[in-house]
């Protein structure tokens, strides 16, 4: 008997990550291939489908249950419209529609965050629990929210944009046009825009930074600041802390207000500086409510880099057989 496997696929502004995940979420097979964004979304969704086919070329002993499509921005949930994704420059596509036609298998498209969230829930951090916040700091910030084993969707399949929740009235502007977002602070965009800040008026900081360097560009990224922080270099101190606190504040608000048993934390920032969760641990602790922090657990996402496909393929298989805990 052949076993259930599903298409994964992680597209995002600068790369896509495809795989075939069996049941179980391991991945089978996996590529990754450059996002060519200048192109426009149908060279995107070729290249999508020639990659798909050829890893489907390699599985011999799998039933395949269908594509998930996780995609950086806002999806129509009836039709896997792509209503907004800034990182691909895309407006109204029809993605699921384009890539099931192209393909010949039931495809299915949701927000790259909530298919990572799919993927810890059911083969990472989260197996098992049905209140949990999956908070994932890299280059932004998003966030999936089960709820009594339900995903948080709200009115308009937008719930979940915690990248977006004001953390300070008065801080920087971000690129959603408002102003002192957590994402504007705390995430990777938000940190090599206030490096660039306080160098402005420390030349001996950029200085000493300049040793990090990755490349010949004039702006530092912040995987650079992380790497000076742990070096003890003040300016990245002085940034790294802003970002600590900015942290704290946010998941403050969100165990006050979500009340989950269990916060799962990944994403790049997290990765390049794991002394986060237990600080994050920490300050939330003292600065929660008592009754909903008293027993929440905050852990590392396991499923790192694999999250996003494990995911969008295991949502493929949870809609295709319409099975498993989570209510849908």
């Amino acid at each position: 008997m052949l076993e259930p496997v599903a298409i994964g696929v992680d597209l995002g502004g600068t790369k896509i990550d495809i795989a075939i995940v069996d049941s179980s979420g391991k991945v089978r097979e996996r590529q990754l291939l450059k996002t060519r964004v200048k192109e426009g979304p149908e060279a995107i969704v070729q290249d999508i489908a020639e990659t798909v086919q050829d890893l489907r070329k390699k599985e011999t002993n799998g039933e395949f249950y269908g594509v998930g499509v996780g995609v950086a921005g806002q999806i129509e949930k009836e039709t896997g419209v792509v209503l907004f994704a800034p990182n691909l420059s895309w407006n109204n596509f029809p993605l699921q529609d384009e890539l099931s036609d192209l393909l010949h298998l039931p495809t299915w498209v949701i927000n790259d965050v909530r298919a990572a969230t799919w993927g810890e829930l059911l083969h990472g951090a989260g197996e098992g629990c049905e209140d949990v916040l999956c908070l994932f700091v890299g280059t932004g910030i998003g966030g999936g929210i089960i709820s009594g084993g339900k995903f948080l969707i709200g009115s308009t399949n937008t719930a979940g944009e915690i990248g977006h929740m004001t953390i300070d009235l008065h801080g920087p502007k971000c690129t959603c046009g408002s102003y002192g977002c957590f994402e504007s602070i705390a995430g990777g965009w938000g940190i090599a825009r206030r490096i660039q800040e306080v160098l402005s008026y420390d030349p001996a900081g950029r200085q000493e930074l300049l040793q990090f360097k990755k490349d010949e560009k004039s702006t530092f990224t912040a995987r650079e600041v992380l790497e000076a922080y742990k070096k003890g270099i003040p300016a990245a101190e002085k940034v790294v802390e802003e970002v600590k606190a900015a942290l704290v504040a946010g998941v403050s608000n969100l165990v006050n207000i979500l009340n989950p048993e269990k916060i799962i934390l990944g994403g790049g920032i997290i990765q390049g500086l794991p002394e986060l969760i237990d600080v994050i641990h920490k300050g939330v602790s003292k600065r929660a409510l008592k009754t909903p922090a008293k027993a929440l657990q905050i852990v590392e996402a396991e499923l790192k880099d694999e999250a996003g496909v494990i995911g969008a393929a295991a949502y493929a298989m949870q809609v295709y057989s319409k099975q498993g805990f989570l209510k849908q």
